[in-house]
């Protein structure tokens, strides 16, 4: 960044990932710019808060942000605890946001709809390494502006963007008409979205930790509400991998949550219904017909789509990008995640070289670097952005010295909702199982899980 010293670091999005980027960023004597679309730091996570994660706090913290909240009298919360997403949020990115630190460097309400090289598009050559970027921001007051900026560090996540209800990676066929029929991911059935499940006929899709979720929740809602019905579709031949390893598996929570599961499918609680690949969505006056490839229909209130995400990256048209074919990561990282052949993932630590673009000083991480894999843990993130701002600040000695130590846990190759964080559904215990082991910390290097994932014949 020697070209552009005075400019700010853009931070795309204020979740943990980017607010650590911020807080690194500062402790390098680099100024952040943090651009947040919601209207709050956090704000993606808020609408999970009812979740809790399986990663437990030690896991979920960075140290470049403990320090700086440290230093205005924060205390750590307990290490081992397992915080529920509005813990995540409340009692620490609020109260690092709120630090006048990050606070008069935050933007809220702040959409970036584009990030370009300042007077270039992405076909020009010539002295683009060290041209700054521009960043293009519609603000919530209605205006949008260009930002110039020295580098890029996109953090905004993929929930804003989840995985379509159709196979073959495309929205069923009606989808999209029956918008108002289909829920956001992971809706709060028990409390702030009561009132639209309560007695109704509700359909989850999907073969992750989201419908594991979503299912016990559902549960908890039909013992008091007893019209509520509920539906599970599923593509694969059967639901095993969402029940996991019950009292085997390496995180004592979710085995008792796929245990749960199990037990209300086999009680008639839950009616299952697999090799549900979805064709088309029929909306009606009072319901949803959803109809599967094979002719199968279901008839439903409200479906709720456990199908995972996606990056956006319609915003980084003009950005020169590398990104592995498969799953949408960086070239270099892909392979290392990719759910079609790694059930935990066996990645290696990795920062600012495995993180790099053509473009020189932008950088995509947190879970969006991990593209559609849904293996992503805090911890990585805040690696990732350890290094990537070692890198910026011109320490390439510390930008390459990687090193992360995180549980043995992960998703396991499943049609996962959010990330490895959020409670996830493994696979039978056993050696050929794919099951994550016990969430004793390793260096990341040291398998995690088995080395294939659906094409390992689950």
């Amino acid at each position: 960044m020697d070209s552009a010293k005075n400019l700010p670091v853009a931070v795309i999005g204020a979740g943990p990932v980017g607010l650590a980027a911020a807080a690194h960023l500062l402790e390098r004597g680099l100024e952040p710019l943090i651009l947040e679309a919601g209207t709050t730091a956090g704000a993606a996570i808020d609408q999970w808060r009812h979740i809790r994660l399986f990663s437990p706090w030690r896991f979920n913290l960075d140290a470049a942000a403990v320090r700086l909240l440290e230093s205005a009298g924060w205390e750590t919360p307990r290490p081992t605890a397992l915080p529920y997403g509005g813990e995540l949020v409340d009692n620490y990115l609020a109260p690092l946001a709120a630090l006048p630190e990050i606070a008069s460097r935050l933007q809220t309400g702040a959409r970036v709809v584009a990030v370009t090289r300042a007077g270039m598009d992405k076909t020009h050559t010539r002295n683009r390494d060290t041209t700054p970027f521009t960043v293009r921001v519609e603000h919530a007051d209605g205006e949008t502006r260009d930002h110039t900026v020295a580098a890029v560090i996109d953090a905004s996540g993929t929930w804003s963007r989840r995985n379509p209800l159709g196979t073959s990676g495309l929205p069923a066929i009606g989808e999209d008409t029956a918008a108002e029929r289909i829920s956001a991911p992971l809706p709060d059935v028990t409390g702030r979205d009561r009132a639209a499940f309560a007695g109704r006929r509700v359909l989850v899709v999907g073969a992750g930790h989201s419908a594991a979720n979503t299912l016990t929740s559902l549960a908890d809602l039909a013992r008091e509400e007893p019209e509520t019905r509920i539906l599970w579709a599923v593509r694969g031949a059967s639901a095993a991998k969402v029940y996991g390893g019950g009292d085997a598996d390496g995180l004592p929570a979710r085995g008792q949550l796929g245990g749960r599961v199990r037990r209300l499918v086999e009680a008639g609680k839950i009616e299952l219904h697999t090799g549900f690949g979805i064709s088309s969505l029929k909306s009606l006056d009072s319901h949803v017909t959803v109809e599967a490839a094979d002719g199968r229909t279901l008839d439903a209130d409200i479906v709720v789509p456990c199908t995972g995400f996606r990056p956006d990256l319609d915003n980084l048209r003009e950005i020169r990008l590398e990104l592995d074919p498969a799953v949408e990561a960086p070239r270099e990282l892909g392979p290392l995640i990719d759910p079609e052949f790694h059930s935990c993932g066996t990645v290696p630590p990795h920062g600012a070289r495995l993180l790099a673009h053509p473009d020189k000083d932008f950088y995509i991480v947190g879970m969006k670097s991990y593209g559609r894999a849904p293996t992503f843990l805090l911890a990585t993130g805040y690696e990732q952005v350890r290094s990537v701002v070692a890198a910026l600040a011109g320490d390439r000695e510390a930008a390459d010295t990687v090193q992360l130590e995180l549980p043995e846990t992960g998703v396991c190759s499943t049609d996962a909702g959010t990330s490895c964080d959020v409670p996830a559904a493994a696979t039978a215990a056993g050696p050929d199982s794919g099951c994550c082991a016990a969430p004793e910390p390793v260096l990341v290097g040291f398998p995690t899980g088995l080395s294939h994932g659906r094409s390992g014949g689950n």
